[in-house]
């Protein structure tokens, strides 16, 4: 192959290539002198050295910068992952800025190695080629500085394989900048970037001699123009009319910052309506993503302003956008030309803060949400929508929404109070705006949603089932929304799957990405909930708190305690109040009770839900007495609640008077436990009704557990006789385990665990593990009873991190872990003697 007498390989191989170029080393030469940049190098160098071995990469050619060969992508990524932190630290130490552009691709390529005699007189020892070589060069050139780019082969390589990273792989940032053409290169090729967290600039790459954007023609910067006029006219119709528009450079999917409207219109009512309408019509589109309110209000706080105070002006909004990540920042502005209403939208570029194009349009007889309507397909259009696409997925914004601006505006001001989590607020904003246009299907689904945060599903079932009649009105988005809900209300198990599709369907829509995540983790497919939760609290958009509070909730539940502590940690310093309990988990999880004392210290004495966790942590550090004080409290407490919550403390009292040796005082609670939740029940939605069951169901079991086998076959005979509630796994799952337990007390362990045997898989919940276990050693299976013993002994963070019937058996799962664990620390093996 070549004429040195090397050796060749025999045909192409897929490999990772990854090109590196250190930006400005000859001006850095200059600045800091020979002497000092020859030190510099030498660092450089061993830093070099230490990742190639480090990620098993082969350096092929270097001079500013580097070529590598990687036989895995995700080995090319670590390398460039640490290159970029490696370098900003020994530019540091030199109070220097030393980056590096960075470009990784997959490919097929030959190599050979050269032979002794060439190498001598200076060739390389490793010769590389093929097509893959060029398109990582262009990728590296195409980068900015401290930028590292991808293909789309080895983004999706690499992307797969982030777990082998770690903790630090689930910190990754990724963006798609669109696809681009690339010199030499016949067809066009998608962008990625990745990096961490404060080290990813996360920009759109600029355009050089052999790489740019693949836009189409019409929409190309036309060239430069010799003489541009500049008309200025008074207040806001002072747009730059004679200058050719800058082409926006948008790629599909990508965010944008809505700023807060410029009302000049003299008309306050139209504030925070016209700003909700707007963003809107902008959501109709799955080619554009807007900025969440709830993640501008935390970014503004993050950079020290209030956002009840600082109006979203252009310097702010376009710097929210640089913060998240969004590509485009857009300013509303309505005012009063000439007695007619004119609505106008700004686009910026939030990088130079320069005007790339203004879209207006006046209202045809004070219609002002049909010029939003015309604006917003303007602008679509301005970014590369498809005008089919436009046409199909515009519905008119009377239509999804309201012709009153007043309803309007009540909606808007609700959306407010529940983005911060004030539901009793945001239920009062939505009821007003469904009195002023009953037909208002978006206020009912507030109210929907507002129920259902306050554990009110009754009320919520009501509201949805307006939403529901109303929902022709809605976007397709918001109308498959609903569908949703009434599957969650209605039929809880489907509702997984209808949320697993939506999140696939609009894979930018938080909020069902979310739903996905918490309905996977209730039915303990915690492998599945896992890179959904991620995904919603690495979300730079929106739910970035109650988002990491459920990915906490996911590590924990898996014993990733370290993780699970660093999400939960996040969660509560953006505000979200439940991450405080989560930590505190952690901590017990690991028997790190003072730290869990200091956290619990720190949640309010009225809160409700805290005493649950409260008493379950007292019970883990054997403080019995301590653990009744607060179910106690509980219980007194939940004689006001609505819902499940009626019922929480029903079982952390029963099971705290089993752990002090109160037997009486226990089955006293139980026998309440196991007839209250029945009452009504065929008034209450599924979602409640489920709830009631499990709530009886595991009062049972308690109850077996202190000998009392007829309260448990009298609740199973209630059960079996209710009507109407739908299918449930959960609800299948533990009368398997009250049958098991059951025929365990007939002496017929065999039978028990051939009814348990469906659900001894990866999605076990703890009890069915635990009653398996005891039935194994009732039959002789010394090696089944360890196997099922060995699965519990390290699931603390299950037992704590299990919330079927809103917890309630979180302290029983705690006790019978903490037993197994004791039991596996003695001689006698490993196990959990039987009560």
């Amino acid at each position: 192959m070549n004429g040195d007498n090397g050796t060749s390989t025999q045909a192409p191989q897929m490999r990772a290539l990854l090109f590196t170029d250190l930006c400005d080393s000859l001006i850095l030469v200059e600045r800091i002198g020979d002497a000092a940049a020859a030190e510099l190098f030498q660092e450089h160098d061993r830093l070099v050295l230490v990742l190639q071995q480090q990620w098993n990469g082969r350096l092929i050619d270097r001079s500013d910068g580097l070529l590598l060969l990687f036989e895995r992508a995700i080995d090319g990524l670590g390398f460039a992952l640490d290159y970029q932190r490696g370098l900003l630290e020994i530019g540091k130490q030199r109070d220097i800025v030393l980056r590096a552009r960075a470009g990784l691709h997959v490919g097929e390529v030959l190599t050979w190695e050269n032979s002794p005699e060439a190498i001598r007189v200076g060739a390389k020892s490793l010769e590389v080629e093929g097509l893959a070589k060029p398109m990582a060069a262009r990728l590296m050139a195409l980068a900015r500085p401290g930028q590292t780019l991808l293909s789309a082969v080895a983004e999706s390589l690499t992307h797969r394989a982030t777990a082998e990273l770690g903790e630090r792989g689930e910190r990754l940032l990724w963006k798609s900048h669109g696809r681009w053409r690339f010199k030499g290169v016949p067809t066009t090729q998608e962008v990625f970037e990745v990096g961490e967290i404060g080290f990813a600039p996360l920009r759109m790459p600029r355009s050089n001699a052999k790489a740019r954007r693949d836009i189409p023609l019409w929409r190309q910067p036309a060239a430069l123009v010799a003489e541009v006029a500049l008309l200025t006219v008074m207040g806001i119709g002072g747009w730059f009319l004679l200058r050719s528009e800058p082409a926006i450079a948008f790629a599909e999917r990508d965010w944008v910052v809505l700023g807060r409207l410029h009302n000049l219109s003299g008309n306050v009512m139209l504030d925070d309506a016209l700003d909700q309408a707007f963003r809107i019509s902008l959501e109709q589109s799955r080619y554009v993503n807007v900025l969440s309110d709830d993640r501008i209000s935390r970014t503004l706080q993050l950079m020290r302003m209030s956002p009840e105070t600082e109006l979203v002006d252009r310097e702010s909004a376009a710097t929210v956008a640089l913060r998240t990540g969004a590509h485009l920042v857009l300013m509303p502005v309505v005012a009063d030309i000439g007695g007619r209403t004119r609505f106008s939208v700004e686009v910026v570029d939030p990088d130079s803060r320069q005007t790339l194009a203004v879209k207006s349009a006046y209202a045809d007889q004070g219609a002002v949400l049909g010029a939003i309507d015309k604006v917003t397909r303007q602008l679509r259009d301005e970014l590369g929508e498809d005008a089919a696409v436009i046409q199909r997925n515009s519905q008119p914004l009377p239509e999804v929404t309201t012709a009153s601006l007043d309803a309007l505006r009540a909606y808007a001001l609700g959306q407010k109070r529940y983005s911060r989590g004030d539901y009793p607020g945001a239920l009062a904003f939505y009821e007003q705006a469904t009195k002023i246009d009953p037909a208002f299907a978006l206020a009912w689904l507030g109210q929907t949603r507002g129920h259902f945060a306050n554990v009110d599903f009754s009320s919520a079932s009501v509201a949805l089932r307006n939403a529901s009649k109303y929902s022709t009105h809605l976007a397709s988005r918001e109308a498959m929304y609903v569908d949703n809900w009434g599957l969650q209300i209605g039929d809880p198990d489907r509702a997984t799957d209808g949320w697993m599709r939506m999140a696939e369907l609009y894979p930018d829509y938080v909020p069902a990405t979310y739903n996905a995540a918490l309905n996977l983790h209730f039915a303990n497919r915690l492998s599945e909930a896992l890179p959904l939760a991620r995904q919603v609290a690495e979300s730079q958009v929106d739910l970035p708190g109650v988002g990491a509070d459920q990915y906490g909730r996911v590590l924990l539940a898996l014993g990733r305690y370290d993780a699970a502590d660093v999400s939960a940690g996040k969660a509560a310093a953006s505000g979200w109040a439940g991450a405080l309990m989560r930590q505190a988990t952690v901590a017990a999880a690991r028997s790190d009770f003072a730290r869990a004392d200091v956290l619990l210290g720190k949640i309010a004495e009225a809160d409700y839900h805290a005493d649950v966790i409260r008493a379950s942590i007292s019970m883990d550090r054997d403080s019995v007495a301590t653990a009744i004080e607060y179910a106690e409290r509980g219980m007194r407490r939940s004689r006001d609640k609505t819902g499940i919550d009626r019922y929480n403390f029903y079982l952390p009292l029963a099971i705290s008077y089993m752990q002090a040796g109160k037997r009486e005082q226990a089955l006293g609670i139980l026998q309440e436990a196991a007839i209250k939740p029945l009452e009504d029940i065929d008034r209450a939605p599924a979602v409640d009704a489920i709830d009631r069951i499990v709530t009886v169901q595991a009062a049972a079991l308690v109850a077996l557990r202190l000998g009392d086998r007829d309260l448990a076959r009298v609740a199973s005979k209630r059960i079996a006789g209710l009507r109407g509630v739908p299918k449930s796994a959960v609800v299948d799952e533990f009368n398997a385990v009250l049958m098991a337990e059951q025929l365990r007390a007939d002496r017929k362990p065999a039978e028990a665990l051939r009814a348990l045997a469906p659900y001894l898989g990866e999605r076990s919940r703890l009890q069915s593990r635990v009653t398996a276990m005891r039935a194994a050693q009732d039959a002789g299976l010394t090696d089944v009873a360890s196997k099922h013993a060995q699965w519990l002994s390290d699931k603390a963070g299950l037992a704590y991190a299990e919330y079927q019937c809103s917890y309630c058996l979180q302290a029983l799962n705690i006790i019978d872990v903490r037993a197994v664990e004791k039991r596996a620390r003695q001689p006698s093996g490993i196990g959990l003697a039987a009560r």
